[in-house]
């Protein structure tokens, strides 16, 4: 129904989601007021009718309403509402690649000097990873029970902050905008290197 309003709690914040797309969506905030389908972009009101934050997604494997509701906190609205008026939707910073966690295990397992990182498996060409000299893995090795592509570049570090996983870059990514430069430490046949990238924009759908 239209014009409802329903109530409940600030049950946690900083959270982390993935949408039905696979987008990682971060530092939410969970509320149990009940958000339905349809509520997506009303406001999410604290006690004295201030805006805190804007609704956007439910955990529910039934599709209604459990309690568990998330909103995007108010200013990280305000950072991409310019974006949303000029173009219709936000341009997210892109580096073209697919990237693996490396943990501890894995790179035992491939005799590496590092234990964390993010493990490029590929580089789209023509991108901003390809056009700064990123390699992709070369050979395909089992990995429990996936074919995983390794050999390529492994980033430790952008902008002088360590890397220590594929999501940890991503988090890293969304600070930056598409045009803006980037230093990457990068370990690759066992040598450390530093390359800087310019990042594009992400295309639409990816």
């Amino acid at each position: 129904l239209g014009e409802t309003l329903t109530t409940g709690i600030i049950s946690s914040l900083g959270r982390s989601i993935r949408s039905e797309s696979g987008f990682l969506m971060e530092d939410l905030i969970q509320t149990d007021a009940a958000i339905n389908p349809g509520n997506s972009g009303g406001p999410l009101l604290d006690s004295e009718g201030r805006i805190i934050g804007i609704n956007t997604a439910i955990f529910s494997p039934s599709g209604g309403s459990v309690g568990i509701g998330f909103a995007i906190p108010v200013d990280a609205a305000r950072r991409i509402l310019p974006d949303l008026l000029e173009k219709g939707y936000v341009a997210h910073a892109w580096m073209g690649v697919s990237l693996f966690p490396l943990t501890p295990g894995l790179a035992k397992a491939l005799d590496l000097p590092v234990s964390r990182g993010a493990l490029v498996v590929e580089v789209m060409k023509g991108g901003p990873a390809d056009k700064a000299g990123l390699r992709g893995g070369t050979k395909m090795v089992q990995v429990g029970n996936a074919m995983l592509p390794v050999g390529g570049d492994v980033i430790t570090a952008m902008n002088g902050e360590a890397v220590n996983s594929s999501e940890d870059l991503v988090r890293r990514l969304r600070k930056h905008k598409p045009g803006d430069q980037v230093r990457l430490k990068i370990l690759r046949e066992r040598r450390s290197e530093e390359v800087t990238l310019s990042l594009g924009e992400r295309p639409k759908g990816r």
